[in-house]
């Protein structure tokens, strides 16, 4: 044999005297007719080749599915999980003298009369804020001693149902094991089925106001939305933000009517000064026009405002294009943001110490960044970047009745008769709901280009 031989078809060639062009020169193959070896070019068209072999030959496909679809749900993973153990909690309002603020509110001495009701103003005198005389008597207005009480209130919700469905038959099932067929198609169903339940799950999370808002009657949309979980974006707002998301004259992104059911969680509306505002950073308003751009100032303020009112975020949840402006905004400074392991667990996203276990993420102010490929963004311009949630997790947390499960039966367990066809059907079922015990310790920035 002379020459080079690269592929199957050169070897027949040399061996049997066989042609590139496709005259035959062995008289061994020429009883069966003209022909040529059993090969076929890379990368060739679709379908069994011509010829006599074409029976010999068919393109088989691999039995595996390779996704070619993004179904992180990171949001999901780092929020904490807790057991549903009662169906609401109980909060402080208000402080029993001083206000709801993040601190206490006092006003200048006065030499005005003292009355029993100033004792527990909202705005207190800084002449009577506990000070007493020696041997005080109780029940004193003029010793400044007078009982006082805090308010309380109680906040409530129910598990949401989260469940997804799906059916294969009888025949389906034995096909994929012959043939061209992925083999079981049931544990390939089971698995693209179960992405797709964490998948929503996640989505319930990140879900946009504006989605809030009804696009054909209002209490169907209400309804169909109060089934998911609460959303962050419900969670983590504040009454100044659902006014301007609604004004005609600002963002108008809501619709006027949404705002009592955006307002409305755990069984209480938000008004001004609201002890279930968050920290809310959108700027002077949601006209296109009001968009911000990303600065090192405007974080700074949102993190220094959190820790003021109380709050310490573990994690800021946002999109790749917002990570990106940070990155190119810190670097530009020459500046780098630090990299730090984390381990997202059922309590959250928490820090490890000697352990080669985890990833690595950004963080800003010891802070981890987790991008969420979902993350939406507020705003009336369309150039707006993704939002940034900042998340206190000791505080924030999804309470489980009932972890996900997966539920199945049919002709191949033997009892067609209960699912009504002679085939399978399976569902996967989560039962949860998102509960937050600290308003005002979450934040979100919104509105950013």
């Amino acid at each position: 044999m002379t020459g080079y031989i690269n592929t199957i078809a050169d070897l027949e060639a040399e061996t049997y005297g066989i042609s590139h062009t496709g005259a035959f020169g062995n008289q061994l193959l020429k009883a069966q007719g003209t022909l040529s070896g059993i090969h076929t070019a890379h990368d060739g068209a679709q379908g069994a080749p011509s010829g006599i072999n074409a029976n010999l030959y068919n393109q088989l496909y691999g039995q595996k599915v390779w996704s070619m679809l993004n179904r992180e749900c990171n949001a999901l993973s780092v929020i904490a999980k807790r057991p549903y153990t009662s169906s609401g909690w109980r909060v402080l309002s208000n402080r029993p003298a001083g206000g709801s603020g993040n601190s206490l509110d006092i006003t200048a001495a006065s030499n005005a009369t003292l009355d029993a009701s100033q004792l527990g103003e909202d705005s207190l005198r800084a002449d009577f804020i506990g000070g007493v005389p020696e041997n005080a008597s109780l029940d004193t207005v003029n010793d400044g001693l007078m009982p006082l009480a805090p308010t309380y209130t109680t906040l409530h919700t129910s598990p949401k149902i989260v469940a997804h469905q799906f059916a294969f038959s009888e025949l389906a099932m034995e096909m994929a094991q012959i043939d061209d067929g992925i083999g079981d198609i049931r544990a390939q169903l089971r698995e693209d089925m179960g992405k797709h339940h964490a998948e929503v799950q996640n989505q319930m999370l990140v879900m946009p106001l504006e989605n809030y808002s009804p696009t054909t009657a209002y209490t169907t949309v209400t309804t169909g939305m109060d089934r998911a979980y609460t959303s962050l974006y419900k969670i983590i707002t504040s009454t100044a933000e659902i006014v301007e998301l609604a004004d005609n004259s600002g963002g108008n992104l809501v619709d006027a009517a949404t705002d009592a059911s955006i307002s409305h969680i755990y069984g209480s509306n938000r008004d001004s000064g609201s002890f279930l505002d968050a920290q809310v950073s959108f700027g002077a308003g949601y006209t296109s026009a009001e968009a911000r751009q990303m600065t090192l100032t405007v974080i700074n303020n949102m993190i220094r405002d959190l820790r003021v009112a109380g709050g310490s975020p573990k994690v800021i949840l946002t999109g790749y294009d917002t990570l990106q402006t940070l990155s190119d905004l810190l670097q530009a400074q020459e500046r780098f943001m630090d990299r730090k392991e984390i381990v997202p667990t059922v309590n959250g996203v928490r820090g490890v110490k000697g352990a080669e276990v985890g990833f690595r993420v950004s963080t800003y102010y010891d802070i981890p960044l987790i991008p969420v490929a979902a993350m939406p963004s507020t705003g009336a311009n369309s150039a707006c970047i993704s939002d940034m949630l900042f998340v206190d997790t000791d505080h924030i947390w999804l309470s489980v009745m009932k972890p996900t499960q997966y539920f199945e039966d049919g002709i191949s367990n033997g009892n067609p008769f209960g699912v009504g066809s002679l085939g399978n059907k399976a569902l996967y079922r989560t039962m949860a709901e998102m509960g937050c015990s600290y308003f005002k310790g979450q934040g979100k920035i919104t509105n950013l280009l």
